[in-house]
């Protein structure tokens, strides 16, 4: 039986939005002592529907099927050393996709390099012998149902992440998405202010699609600065809607 969580996070290790907003849930976490299961959203699955030359920037495929990947990778943890070895995992991964410099010049999709999992699986304490997982298509279907239990908390027409609050009876909702990293003080009113409008029974939406690009080393943004605004369409930079 699942213990019950305070909030379950659905996420992809290759979505620079969920993993800024995964870095504030973890400063709310140790600020109200949440408990979180990190859960699993693919990217390359949800959109598989999709043809990608037409309907994204030419690196999206190989990154989201990355994501898918390192998502294996996960499933394949989590199966043997239980649900609470996930959170640590995804901190590992999400330090060396997004905090360790520019992806400019970097092969699309190379955050599902073994190596580089290996050390993030090593820093997690976990063997890197489960680096053998990222081409493991018997895990897809168990990471495509639970796709499907995100977006069926949402609806269809979202991106990552997707937070669901005091399951299962609790609001889900996607994102909140934001480019900066709010302060301790900051962490907990944003917080309260989200919940609090999801909350509201007739809440169906509030959505901007211009988005600063995150404060990231991957995007080469730094916290002094403000990233150059683009436009977003269902949590990716489409070509066209």
């Amino acid at each position: 039986m699942t213990a019950r969580t305070d909030i379950n996070f659905y996420f992809d290790p290759i979505c620079p939005f969920a993993w800024m907003t995964s870095k504030w849930v973890r400063l709310v976490q140790a600020q109200r002592g949440y408990t979180v299961d990190w859960r699993f959203i693919s990217l390359r699955q949800i959109n598989a529907h999709l043809d990608y030359d037409s309907h994204f920037p030419a690196e999206y495929e190989a990154q989201h099927t990355a994501g898918l990947r390192l998502l294996r990778v996960a499933a394949a943890v989590r199966e043997a050393h239980g649900r609470e070895a996930v959170g640590p995992l995804y901190a590992a991964l999400g330090a060396r996709i997004f905090e360790t410099g520019p992806d400019e010049g970097r092969i699309p999709g190379w955050q599902g390099d073994p190596a580089l999992v290996a050390d993030a699986l090593a820093e997690a304490g976990l063997p890197v012998s489960f680096t053998d997982a990222l081409d493991d298509v018997a895990r897809d279907a168990e990471i495509q149902a639970e796709s499907d239990e995100a977006l069926s908390l949402t609806g269809k027409d979202v991106g990552t992440p997707i937070i669901h609050f005091e399951p299962p009876e609790g609001v889900a909702f996607f994102g909140p998405v934001i480019s900066r990293l709010p302060d301790e003080e900051q962490a907990s009113e944003l917080w309260d202010h989200v919940v609090g409008l999801a909350r509201f029974p007739g809440f169906a939406e509030l959505k901007r699609s211009l988005r600063e690009r995150p404060q990231l080393p991957s995007f080469g943004v730094t916290t002094r600065e403000t990233g150059e605004v683009e436009d977003w369409h269902a949590g990716s930079r489409r070509l066209k809607k």
